[in-house]
Formats: C-alpha cells, sequence, structure tokens
C-alpha cells in the first residue's frame, strides 16, 4: 500500500513530463486504440487493444502497463519511464521483478474541454471476465458517475468549493479548473494520498486542500459557493462488508437526506450543491413528497433520470461487488431484498439534486426526466437559476411589460390532416439542454412565436386575442402562468 504521506514533489513532476513526452493523453490512446479496441476497453476487455499495442513505443508501453493490465519488459518500462521505474516501485505505483514491470494503480488519461489530465486510481477490476473483488478501502477511478457528475457541475468561476468525498479527487481536478480554492475531503486514506498526488500531478496542488473526514466535520463553519458530491449512496440494510467509495454506513437514503439538509448551512448565498444520488421510493408516498421535505432554505432543482425495481436494484450492487457467484449470493441476495420489503421500499430512484442557497422564498422544482438530454447538462442548471431569479422579481403587471426572446434551439411542430387549416396538435420542442418538448395551443404557440423582443408579453397577448377573437384580460389571465413556465423551462429568455 502507498505511503499516506503527500507525494514527493519531483515524483509528480518527473511522471507528468513522462506521460507528455509518449502522448498518453486521451486522445493519443483513443488514436492508438482505434475505435473498436477503444470500445472493448470500455466494457473491460482487453484482447483488442493488446494486439494494437505489440510496438514497443512509449504510448504502447504505458497504455499496455496501466490500461490494459498486462506486464511490460523492464527495457521497456524504463525507456517510456526514463529513470522512474525504481521510484515508482518505492512509491506503491507499479511493482518489479528482474525482467517485468506490473501496474499496482492505475495511471489513467482524461481530459477536459482545456486541459489533459491524468487519474491516479487503484486498478480497474474484472478486467476480461476476471473476478472483480475488491477490497473496502478500494478507491474508484473514472466512471460513468464521476463523469455525470462533472457535466452536472457548474462551471462558473467561483472563489471556493468543496468536493464532499473525492475518492481519488476527479471532481477536485475539475474544480480546480474555475475555482480558486477547493477543499477535498474522504474517510478513506489511501484515497486522500490519491487525491494529493492528482492534485500535483496535474499541477493544481496549490488550489487543493485535502482533509480527512466525515461528510461536512472537515469544513464546520466553513461556506462555499459551489459543493459538487457524488456520496456513498447505495441504500442497503448497511449490514455485511462496507465498500468505502459506495457504502455510507447509514440505512436507506439517510445519507442524501442528510447531505441535502446539512448544504445550505455550508453555502454562501447564490451557492450551489449539486449531487448524484439515489432514492428510496417508498410503497405509501411519492418520491418528490419525500425529497421536498429535505429542502430548506434552498431553491432546488431535482431531476428524477431512471427508475429500478428491487431486484434489479440488488443485483446491480452485488454484481458491483464481485459477489456473482460467491458461497454467500443467494444468502445476501435474499436478505437485501427482504429488508427492502420490511422497509416499504417499491423502487429506488436515481437522478440530480441541484440546491442553491437564497435568501428569497425558495422555489421547488422535482420532476421526472428519463429521456436524453444534451451534455454537459450544467449550463442548464445555470440558466434555471437566472431563470428563477429573474422571475422572482416580476409580478403580472411586470412581466406582461417584459421583452421575452424565444431561445434560438426552440422548434415547432405541427401535425394535422393534409389540407386542414389548423394543426390539432402543436409542440414546441428544445434542441438542447434537457430537450423538453410542451403541447401548446394556438395563442401560445403564436405568442412564442412573436417573442422577439420588440413587443411586450401584453402587447403581444392583446395583439393575438383580437386576431383570434378571444378576451384579452381572459387570455392574459389564463396564459400568463404559461409564460412563467416556458422563460422557467427555458422555451423563453
Amino acid at each position: 500500500m502507498p505511503s499516506s504521506n503527500p507525494p514527493a514533489s519531483d515524483l509528480p513532476t518527473r511522471l507528468r513530463t513522462a506521460l507528455a513526452a509518449a502522448d498518453y493523453t486521451y486522445d493519443g490512446v483513443a488514436d492508438l486504440l482505434g475505435p473498436t479496441a477503444h470500445g472493448a476497453l470500455s466494457r473491460n476487455e482487453t484482447v483488442p487493444g493488446l494486439q494494437r499495442t505489440r510496438g514497443g513505443t512509449p504510448l504502447e508501453t504505458l497504455t499496455r502497463l496501466f490500461l490494459l493490465q498486462t506486464p511490460v519488459s523492464l527495457a521497456d518500462a524504463e525507456k517510456a519511464l526514463p529513470g522512474l521505474v525504481d521510484r515508482m516501485a518505492v512509491e506503491g505505483l507499479l511493482e518489479q521483478s528482474v525482467s517485468e514491470v506490473a501496474a499496482r494503480l492505475d495511471v489513467r488519461p482524461y481530459a477536459d474541454e482545456e486541459r489533459d489530465l491524468w487519474v491516479v486510481s487503484d486498478l480497474t477490476p474484472g478486467l476480461d471476465g476476471t473476478p472483480n473483488k475488491v477490497g473496502a478501502d478500494h478507491v474508484l477511478g473514472i466512471s460513468s458517475a464521476s463523469t455525470s457528475l462533472a457535466q452536472l457541475t457548474i462551471r462558473e468561476a467561483v472563489g471556493s468549493a468543496l468536493d464532499l468525498g473525492t475518492g481519488c479527487g476527479v471532481q477536485a481536478l475539475h474544480l480546480a479548473g474555475h475555482v480558486e480554492r477547493v477543499v477535498a475531503t474522504d474517510v478513506n486514506q489511501r484515497a486522500l494520498w490519491m487525491t494529493r498526488l492528482n492534485a500535483e500531478l496535474n499541477e493544481v496542488a496549490s488550489r487543493v486542500d485535502v482533509r480527512e473526514g466525515s461528510f461536512f466535520e472537515p469544513v464546520r463553519g466553513e461556506q462555499f459557493d459551489l459543493i459538487s458530491t457524488n456520496p456513498p449512496f447505495v441504500i442497503s440494510p448497511a449490514t455485511g462488508e462496507r465498500l468505502v467509495y459506495r457504502d455510507s454506513g447509514l440505512p436507506g437514503d439517510r445519507v442524501v437526506e442528510d447531505i441535502v439538509r446539512a448544504a445550505p448551512a455550508h453555502l454562501t448565498t447564490g451557492g450551489w450543491c449539486q449531487v448524484l444520488a439515489n432514492w428510496v421510493i417508498a410503497d405509501d408516498r411519492s418520491w418528490d413528497e419525500r425529497l421536498a421535505e429535505w429542502v430548506t432554505d434552498c431553491d432546488a432543482w431535482v431531476v428524477q433520470r431512471e427508475v429500478v425495481d428491487p431486484a434489479t436494484y440488488v443485483e446491480l450492487w452485488l454484481k458491483d461487488a464481485g459477489l456473482q457467484g460467491s458461497p454467500d449470493y443467494v444468502r445476501r441476495y435474499d436478505t437485501w431484498l427482504g429488508w427492502f420489503d420490511q422497509q416499504g421500499i417499491e423502487a429506488v430512484g436515481f437522478g440530480w439534486i441541484n440546491l442553491r442557497r437564497t435568501d428569497s422564498a425558495p422555489t421547488v422544482r422535482l420532476e421526472e426526466w428519463p429521456y436524453d438530454v444534451e451534455q454537459p447538462i450544467a449550463p442548464t442548471v445555470h440558466d434555471w437559476g437566472v431563470a428563477v431569479d429573474r422571475l422572482a422579481g416580476l409580478d403580472d403587471e411586470a412581466l406582461l411589460a417584459a421583452r421575452l426572446v424565444v431561445r434560438t434551439d426552440v422548434q415547432q411542430e405541427t401535425v394535422g390532416a393534409p389540407g386542414a387549416e389548423d394543426p390539432h396538435t402543436v409542440v414546441l420542442r428544445q434542441q438542447r439542454g434537457l430537450r423538453r418538448a410542451r403541447q401548446a395551443d394556438t395563442l401560445v404557440a403564436a405568442l412564442v412565436g412573436a417573442c422577439d423582443g420588440e413587443l411586450t408579453v401584453g402587447q403581444i397577448i392583446d395583439a393575438l386575442s383580437v386576431l383570434l377573437e378571444v378576451d384579452a384580460e381572459e387570455a392574459r389571465a389564463a396564459h400568463l402562468p404559461t409564460v412563467r413556465e416556458l422563460v422557467a423551462e427555458g422555451f423563453l429568455a
């Protein structure tokens, strides 16, 4: 196991130089492997990649060593990592024999919109169908969950941010690109060692303050402009072996509830807390009713992206723990499923929780949206906050006086019989963000089409009322709530 102390000062710098010199970057590896082998590796299959990396170049050697997890010759390792093999073995990243070198940790190329990055974590388990059993303190690397949270997190330049439950530090690396000071916390000492190493490796150590402790304990009394967290949210009876990266030790969805309830005290006014989470769907009440009770002092936009039944959920996480085929698989399955039944858990929801500290009356929106969205989704979350602020300052008279503009990605679809004078269905559809679609009556569709910033909402409604021969006052009263919804949902700005 690597030392729990921060990495020696020159190792990350020298390692970064070697990785960059070999073009061991996300794009470099993707080009080397090609789409077939790259896709196979994403499914934990290495054979196509091994066939593409037999030339002995530094890039091929590093790809075989860290991503394909196959030993390489000492000579090739020394060529790819000049003067570093012995040092990396001492630090716990490599192990070497007389003639071969193997990886003990994963060093994976990564990237954001502007930078090539590298992420050290534990090796990916389960390659080529091998058992994927991991230790209790396993440090997960780049995953679909970490990518989802990165795409959800708002990227405004702010002064301070908290990466709660940092793991290997993926979110901290992203945050350090637009935040002056990042605090990264975790209870797993191995994870903290890797986060420090990754901060040094990617030249952001001066911005990342790594602290040990559970949840908000290490930042007691502190406030942040942004909190980003993918907590250990797996819903279980909190019995048996605990995997720190996914199991909180708390029953049910308590860990998510506790974070949502505690977050406002750690946010500056206008600050955001963004959570990737699971939650219980109980058999005696709706999911949104439960979650709405957790929210205080915050605007909240909660989106349920997926719902799974208890059996599917248990199978997913037993497989994640590498327990399929183990002697106690059936017993664990039975215990977990029985606990779900005892707790009255009908299903489990997956999704996003976005909180924003406010001193005004909070706006709370909870909705299901299982459809494809544009990624990153963060700009849409940010725009929702802007819309909430602007709508809060507009009473009905002010809204009637507002000059709105239809967003450029909104398109209108009509459905009707050939030759009919009017369509029987009009749909307004976004091409970006959540890609929402909503039906509109003739007046609303015409109103949206007329929103070009020239006329006020009141002027447009009045003109359409004359054209459609309806009472103007009734049209205003009937359609102003719809206009508010269109602004909140991003159809109008």
